[in-house]
């Protein structure tokens, strides 16, 4: 059984996550999009359902609705789905209105058809509904991705409409629009956790990625929380859900080489190189809420639960002064590089670790992928000068990676650097996919295509690193 859910011959877009308090299990539902040169390739934007009791063995379904993402409630001794459809000449976005009574064969009600009302809301963008049941209003809420009407473009927002009975909705003014981002929020989506509201949105300007806010009502204002974010650029489109005790956020991990926006080198220098696609695997976080009501991630318990004990490592150090004593290695490399290896990566598994550093390091940490010059690979770099970890791939190792790519971080995740803190390490690996958990709190995701079947590494610049409990599993 693999760890993340890929559809065959096709990528996972934007998950619609549905716990089914009928039957007790995850009734979720997914945009998919077929790969290029199969048979279904324009067969685009048509939802999936794909049940599940753990987050990793999905049985799938298809049903008969073609558009984007949208939402499933149940009221009335039946399904309700919402989502939208797409436009063109003259460009309109459209929210739809469908039921069933089996979650698999749906009928559209077309008179609950509704766009925006070019009033509030702009004519341009209006996708993506989310409808709850709001308890302290006494009413149906729907969020929506679009923007409003204002003097900048700067104007994407979470629409609000309500009703009373699922099918003709009032305008309200937006429930969050910061005049920050120059396209829709999308994928909205609203919770209680305890006194704290969230509001989780996706937005691909002015930053990519899934955020959060906060606020002690469902109405607002909206607290931004020093660390927004979920997971890094290759996390997109989070959505949550809950079976009554825990809480998990599904969002893709996207694919790279079909070069979607021609962004691409001439020269193909592997998907290393590539632009990211619209989709690909799907990623569940389960949902960490901290004393002051920040969030953070862990894995799922089927993923954490994947693997039993690893093999234990052997140390060969390629440069700078390690010592081994037992299972715990150390180095203290205060004027330059040091760098050691400790055995194969498996195609499918996961190395678990502990570290802590001291002094003041440039840099410290993981080296994937690397071969036994310790030269072409994937690092994730703990950066305490810029409290972040960064994500560098083997692009970095060609000489011509500065031309194609002259910008300093390819990916990044804030995160607290402490000296002598202990650190727990778990990277989770499946094929192309890395997904790194520290302290079961943060997480940062990311691909490797170029390089395969090679090394596990360490590495520090000008400081001091301590490294032990190093676990490699799987094959």
């Amino acid at each position: 059984m693999n760890l993340f859910f890929t559809p065959k011959d096709a990528k996972a877009g934007d998950v619609i996550p549905f716990f089914n308090e009928e039957t007790k299990v995850f009734d979720n539902f997914y945009l998919k999009h077929w790969n290029p040169g199969t048979a279904k390739e324009e067969d685009k934007l048509r939802w999936h359902r794909i049940t599940t009791r753990d987050h990793r063995a999905f049985r799938e379904t298809p049903v008969n609705i073609c558009g984007g993402t949208g939402c499933v409630v149940r009221s009335g001794g039946m399904y309700h789905m919402f989502y939208c459809t797409f436009e063109d000449k003259p460009q309109a976005q459209w929210i739809r209105h469908a039921v069933s009574r089996d979650l698999t064969d749906w009928k559209e009600i077309l008179e609950d058809r509704f766009g925006p009302d070019g009033v509030i809301y702009r004519m341009t963008d209006w996708r993506d509904p989310f409808v709850f049941w709001n308890q302290e209003e006494g009413k149906w809420w729907m969020l929506a991705a679009a923007r409003e009407n204002r003097p900048t473009e700067r104007n994407g927002c979470v629409a609000l409409c309500v009703s009373d009975d699922l099918s003709k909705w009032e305008y309200e003014k937006p429930l969050y629009s910061p005049g920050i981002y120059p396209a829709a929020n999308e994928c909205a989506d609203l919770f209680r956790m305890g006194e704290w509201y969230y509001l989780v949105y996706s937005n691909y300007c002015d930053g990519f990625g899934t955020y959060y806010r906060m606020s002690k009502s469902p109405r607002g204002p909206w607290i931004r929380p020093k660390e927004d974010t979920f997971d890094g650029r290759a996390f997109y489109a989070g959505k949550t859900v809950s079976d009554g005790g825990r809480r998990y956020i599904y969002g893709w991990n996207p694919t790279r080489g079909e070069d979607p926006w021609k962004f691409d080198p001439s020269r193909n220098y592997g998907k290393d190189y590539a632009c990211w696609n619209w989709g690909g695997t799907v990623i569940v976080h389960k949902l960490v809420q901290h004393e002051d009501g920040t969030l953070g991630v862990c894995p799922a318990d089927s993923v954490a639960d994947a693997f039993g004990p690893g093999r234990k490592t052997c140390w060969k150090s390629l440069g700078g002064n390690w010592r081994q004593d037992g299972d715990t290695i150390t180095c203290r490399s205060d004027d330059g590089y040091a760098s050691v290896l400790c055995g194969k990566l498996p195609r499918q598994g996961v190395v678990r670790a502990k570290m802590k550093y001291e002094g003041s390091p440039a840099r410290f940490g993981m080296a994937l992928q690397v071969d036994e010059r310790f030269d072409k690979g994937y690092y994730l770099m703990f950066e305490p000068g810029y409290q972040r970890i960064e994500f560098r791939s083997g692009m970095r190792m060609y000489e011509s990676g500065g031309q194609m790519f002259p910008y300093g971080v390819e990916m990044e995740r804030p995160m607290k650097l402490e000296p002598g803190r202990e650190y727990g390490l778990e990277l989770y690996i499946e094929d192309t996919i890395g997904l790194l958990y520290v302290d079961r709190d943060v997480a940062l995701g990311f691909r490797m295509y170029n390089e395969r079947d090679k090394n596990l590494g360490w590495f520090v610049l000008d400081g001091g690193i301590e490294i032990w409990d190093v676990e490699i599993a799987g094959e």
